[in-house]
């Protein structure tokens, strides 16, 4: 089956952010006063009165005073649902850094396991609850016109409109299990002389709304339950020739749903 665009869902982080915090002491030198070793410290002379329990601003040479340091380490907690890419985009760092401060071999994660941020702008200690995922808005359209180029399912695509309220809904469900990170295109199969049925005999005609992918089987086998980014609960159920190794295509009711939905990454999951 074949091609088209996409939608992404916004997901709000569930987890808890930490910086390292340590301290070490210095010795006063002859000519030093609290306003040079606080400007020195990147602390303040507030800060030094109060962690050193000083009577005055007045020091003496020789005297050990104690400065604290914010480390630039921060490290996040994962949650149930936490995603590579969800934890990236909420901290504006790559997946390939995540990894690489990590030390991942692969985009799987797990509940409770502490990953580093190396130093990420974390403005929150605790980050809000999780709400229910949202179908964004807007499309990726420099996006488009490389998806109908690069995309070739074994159904034409057709024009037509119609509302995707089930598509919304649906990525309001949550699943657990290995979650890989594949690019995504769009497909419909109402076309003039198309069959509308998948590889493995699903006819999409006669199920207009149902939730769909093409795989590349060797990643993702055929029949296997799956939950997308933004699209929802799915079966794999189709192939396409130009779907291998970390792609697939979602089936969409309409060509201008598919056109919606762009060229995405997104993390598919294994349902257990």
């Amino acid at each position: 089956m074949k091609k088209l665009v996409a939608t992404l869902a916004s997901v709000i982080m569930v987890g808890t952010v930490a910086t390292t915090v340590s301290a070490e002491e210095i010795e006063v030198q002859k000519g030093d006063n609290l306003w040079n070793i606080a400007n020195e410290h990147d602390t303040t002379i507030e800060e030094l009165v109060d962690i050193n329990e000083l009577k005055s601003t007045v020091i003496h040479p020789k005297q050990t005073l104690s400065i604290t340091n914010n480390n630039d380490e921060t490290t996040y907690t994962v949650e149930k649902g936490d995603t590579l890419i969800g934890i990236g985009n909420e901290f504006d760092v790559t997946i390939d850094n995540l990894k690489e401060w990590n030390e991942l071999s692969s985009d799987i994660i797990g509940v409770g396991q502490e990953l580093s941020l190396n130093g990420a702008n974390v403005e929150q200690e605790e980050a809000p609850e999780a709400t229910e995922a949202t179908t964004a808005e807007t499309s990726n359209e420099s996006d488009q016109s490389e998806s109908a180029e690069s995309s070739e399912p074994n159904v034409e695509n057709t024009a037509a409109e119609s509302d995707s309220n089930e598509q919304a809904n649906n990525t309001e469900q949550e699943a657990n299990g290995e979650t890989i990170t594949v690019s995504a295109t769009a497909y419909t199969a109402e076309c003039e002389g198309c069959s509308g049925v998948t590889s493995t005999g699903i006819d999409l005609n006669a199920n207009p709304n149902k939730k769909v992918i093409a795989v590349d089987p060797s990643v993702i086998p055929l029949g296997t339950e799956v939950y997308v980014e933004g699209y929802g609960h799915a079966v794999a159920g189709d192939v396409g020739s130009a779907i291998n190794g970390n792609k697939i295509d979602v089936h969409v009711p309409t060509k201008g749903e598919a056109l919606d939905w762009g060229v995405r990454t997104v993390d598919v999951t294994i349902v257990e």
